[in-house]
């Protein structure tokens, strides 16, 4: 573009300087400049992780996929649980029943045939008292009157019909021993019948018809009497015997039950543990080769990653030359020029050259503007005068155009610095003092860089509302990307990156980078 005081009015001229300052402005993304207004710092450059949440996004779709092809075994598993249950459950029923009928059977069978046997051996001592009472009754040489045992005679009936009653509550009831209970009380009726009729002899005073009715009808009937306690004995006997092969029996087949059961969830829990133990290693397995295929994919993320950072490295460089080399020398001519055509107006002080004068006011403003976004994309001095000059630089600037008032603080050897190193440590502290504009709500921060064997110890702080770590870790995942890009590019450096903060307390960051000798790799420098 060519500018001549004598042809181009100068409105044309103003036309179009403007334009020109708005077309630089918005292709090189450079905030348009206005005369009297402050420019402000731009963010830093957006990080890899940034650039590379699309492919992640991805990455985590793929990597869902995936778990969601593995079978889960919880529903085998659980029907599996669900049978053992079942199984202890019915078996638990089962023997609670057997228990229950043992312990009832023992109450009403086995107890009361033991107390109705006890009855009958009452009766049966009570049978051996009379008979020791009739031979003594008989004997000719009897001391006594055969009246003297009419009183023993009732006791023993009382007795043994008390035994009977008890008796017939304990026993239980067979065809076999009704019928002989039965005969025995027919038998006892008659026995007392007769026994009355011997006293009632002996009481008339005919003794001797008293004694012969004892030894032909009493004795006979004694020996009857004690037969058939006998065999009601032998009865219950054998019902015992009964009772206690039906215990037997029980607790038999309780315990095959017992082994079967044993045997069963023995085979379940075979069953389920193989079962558990083949999916468990198919699962393992599939996990083993989603942790490869994701480990793979993270590397592939973290290689486009650097080749991304490495790619805007080197836009910057070139959009940073083009500002400062390119726009600058057509910006520097453009005010030459208008200086020119401004000397060459006879009327010094007339609306012309004050209007030649405001346009190139605002191409110098312009000027400034595109060296300190040049500087601001990729500092020259960091390739000419280092890392600590150029931090040094970046506070003062950061501090003019934010009101931050940055301290810092260097002690950097005279030894060269990779020039990877370099950009990186500036990326970071570019974008710790953008957060500390931005959230902190500081008014001070402080910048220290120090070297110590062979290592770069850098921390930033800031005397603003702080935060918690744990809770800002948690949502790095959706948030705090910068923080993340920091982060990676401290671990790109085989060094790294933490964080010290609390609410009211400020921030700290700490990076601890090695300084290998020579470069790690000429990344910078690359392209023209």
């Amino acid at each position: 573009m060519r500018i001549r005081g004598d042809a181009v009015p100068i409105a044309q001229e103003f036309e179009c300087a403007t334009t020109m300052q708005e077309d630089i402005s918005t292709s090189m993304k450079i905030p348009a400049v206005r005369r009297g207004a402050p420019h402000t710092l731009p963010g830093p450059e957006p990080s890899g992780v940034e650039r590379d949440h699309a492919p992640i996004s991805a990455a985590r779709q793929a990597s869902r996929g995936h778990l969601s092809e593995i079978p889960s075994p919880s529903r085998r598993l659980w029907f599996g649980l669900g049978v053992t249950l079942i199984i202890f459950v019915v078996f638990a029923s089962y023997t609670i029943r057997e228990i229950r009928w043992l312990q009832d059977f023992q109450v009403n069978v086995v107890q009361k045939n033991r107390k109705a046997s006890l009855q009958l051996l009452g009766i049966q001592d009570d049978i051996y008292q009379l008979a020791v009472s009739l031979r003594d009754m008989t004997l000719p040489e009897s001391r006594y009157p055969i009246y003297y045992w009419k009183g023993r005679f009732a006791d023993l009936h009382a007795d043994m019909d008390q035994h009977l009653v008890l008796e017939a509550q304990y026993t239980a009831s067979t065809p076999a021993g009704d019928q002989l209970r039965q005969q025995l009380r027919e038998i006892l009726d008659n026995f007392w019948q007769l026994s009355d009729e011997a006293f009632r002899l002996a009481d008339l005073g005919h003794e001797d018809s008293a004694r012969y009715l004892i030894r032909s009808q009493l004795e006979e009937q004694h020996e009857t009497i004690s037969r058939v306690v006998s065999q009601l004995l032998d009865l219950n006997d054998q019902a015992q015997q009964e009772a206690g092969r039906r215990v037997s029996l029980v607790y038999e087949r309780v315990s095959k039950d017992i082994l079967l059961l044993i045997g069963v969830l023995f085979l379940v829990a075979l069953g389920t543990g193989l079962y558990t133990l083949q999916a468990n290693r198919k699962t393992f397995q599939r996990l083993h080769d989603l942790a490869e295929q994701l480990q793979a994919q993270s590397e592939q993320l973290r290689t486009l990653s650097w080749k991304l950072i490495e790619v805007q490295e080197q836009t910057l460089r070139h959009v940073a030359r083009d500002l400062h080399d390119h726009f600058g020398q057509i910006l520097t001519a453009i005010g030459v020029m208008l200086g020119r055509a401004g000397q060459k107006a006879l009327d010094k002080d007339s609306v012309f050259v004050q209007d030649v004068q405001a346009v190139k006011k605002i191409v110098e403003d312009t000027l400034q503007s595109v060296r300190d976004e040049s500087q601001m994309f990729r500092p020259a001095i960091l390739d000419d005068f280092g890392l600590q000059q150029t931090l040094e630089w970046f506070g003062e600037q950061f501090s003019r155009q934010t009101g931050v008032h940055v301290h810092f603080c260097g002690g950097l050897s005279e030894k060269p610095m990779s020039p990877e190193v370099a950009v990186h440590v500036y990326r970071i502290v570019q974008e710790a003092l953008s957060n500390v504009a931005r959230h902190s709500g500081a008014r001070e921060a402080w910048v220290r860089l120090e070297e110590k064997t062979e290592q770069l110890n850098l921390e930033v702080q800031d005397n603003g509302c702080g935060f918690e770590v744990e809770s800002d870790v948690k949502r790095a995942a959706g948030q705090g990307i910068g923080l993340m890009g920091m982060r990676e590019r401290a671990e790109h450096l085989n060094g790294s990156l933490s964080v010290h903060s609390a609410p009211r307390k400020g921030t700290t960051i700490r990076v601890r980078v090695p300084l290998p000798r020579p470069a790690l790799h000429p990344m910078v420098e690359q392209g023209g």
